[in-house]
């Protein structure tokens, strides 16, 4: 049987061990300071001085996300000498009226009268993106996040996403989904993204890996992140022992990493574990504070778990396409247990192709396309 690639790559032997090491500590379950606490809709709770954790309603299978406001200070635009006093919103909810109206809420009873001075956008998914024109607008803030996000959102705001439409269908067809009622709601799909995000502000700031951000009396170094969408910037607290994760390291469920029409053969998923790696150093009391789901602590210990999780798809993969050739579209059963409805099954589908894509790129498997136009994978023996 093939060895599975190397599901976390490291640049050295030490780096290698480090993760596994901790993750293998008496420590090694997963910590949530805050207990079952949550914040109310339109409520705020405190979890590290100057750092608010809001917690909004999604109108979708996963309902919540987590939003950040972080106390901040800067020049004003307008009175040289002069200091503002505010707020940094980190992501915003998809644009709805029950999102507006609990931001109306914050305002009223959380803000303390300051305005939010900026908007920081980790990635563009609608849940993250869609009310940041809102946010501008209502406080004259500019928008900052990674120029790849950027310019993504404005794709998909145009229509030309990777959530539906011909180049959509045609991309699951090569896979072998190929039922006509399906794909006709996949082609109806188009308008899904400009539908929580209307409209993408007119400018940014740009957002870089690397990149130190001042935010009141914090630094906040960015982490790029890939996989999961373009450039997804996460911001990291050394100080403070903080890590705004969004959805790049969640406690509980495993991040979606797909590939997409646009860019039929990524390699998302080995680009994701690369991702995670360069986060594997950080301390276990490091609050990681993430898109959904509870703070946690463990980032090392949750990233040796999703690194075993996939090793372990991989490995359930190879086994599959050991006899027979077999396309994405018929190997979903060996990834995902339960019905998947065709929603489901867009994201199913596209992690599928991912782990496929990963095995194919690093040569463990062949990939064929037949005379019907569909790509079929099978292990190298």
């Amino acid at each position: 049987m093939p060895t599975l690639p190397p599901v976390l790559p490291t640049a050295s032997a030490t780096d290698a061990t480090r993760p596994q090491a901790e993750a293998m500590a008496p420590r090694a379950a997963l910590n949530y300071p805050l207990g079952e606490q949550l914040p109310g809709l339109g409520a705020a709770t405190e979890v590290a001085p100057g750092v608010l954790w809001l917690r909004m309603d999604l109108p979708f299978a996963l309902n919540h996300i987590n939003l950040w406001l972080l106390r901040d200070r800067l020049p004003h635009p307008s009175q040289p000498g002069v200091w503002q006093e505010g707020w940094t919103a980190v992501d915003c909810g998809v644009d709805n009226p029950a999102t507006r109206d609990a931001w109306l809420a914050l305002e009223r009873d959380v803000l303390q009268g300051l305005p939010i001075l900026r908007v920081l956008v980790t990635h563009m998914h609608p849940d993250h993106m869609g009310l940041a024109h809102w946010l501008c607008e209502r406080w004259q803030a500019p928008l900052w996040m990674s120029t790849s996000e950027y310019q993504s959102a404005l794709l998909a705001s145009s229509g030309l996403s990777n959530f539906g439409g011909t180049p959509t269908v045609a991309f699951f067809a090569s896979h072998g989904w190929r039922k006509a009622e399906d794909m006709a709601i996949v082609q109806a799909r188009m308008g899904y993204y400009p539908s929580m995000v209307p409209k993408i502000p007119g400018a940014y700031v740009r957002l870089m890996a690397g990149a130190r951000v001042r935010i009141g009396e914090r630094d906040w170094q960015c982490l790029s992140g890939y996989g999961h969408s373009p450039e997804h910037m996460a911001l990291h607290c050394a100080d403070d022992q903080l890590l705004i994760s969004g959805d790049m390291l969640l406690p509980s469920i495993s991040t979606n990493v797909s590939v997409y029409a646009m860019e039929p053969e990524g390699n998302p998923l080995q680009w994701f574990l690369d991702s995670l790696n360069n986060m594997a150093h950080l301390p276990y009391g490091t609050w990681v504070l993430p898109s959904h789901g509870r703070p946690f602590q463990g980032a090392a210990t949750r990233i040796a778990q999703l690194a075993l999780h996939h090793a372990e798809r991989l490995a359930e993969l190879l086994q599959a396409c050991r006899l027979q050739a077999r396309c994405a579209h018929e190997l979903l059963p060996v990834l995902f247990k339960r019905p998947l409805d065709v929603h489901q099954t867009t994201f199913a589908l596209g992690e599928a192709v991912a782990h496929l894509n990963l095995l194919w790129l690093s040569g463990q498997m062949q990939r064929q396309r037949g005379a019907d136009g569909v790509y079929r994978f099978s292990t190298m023996l």
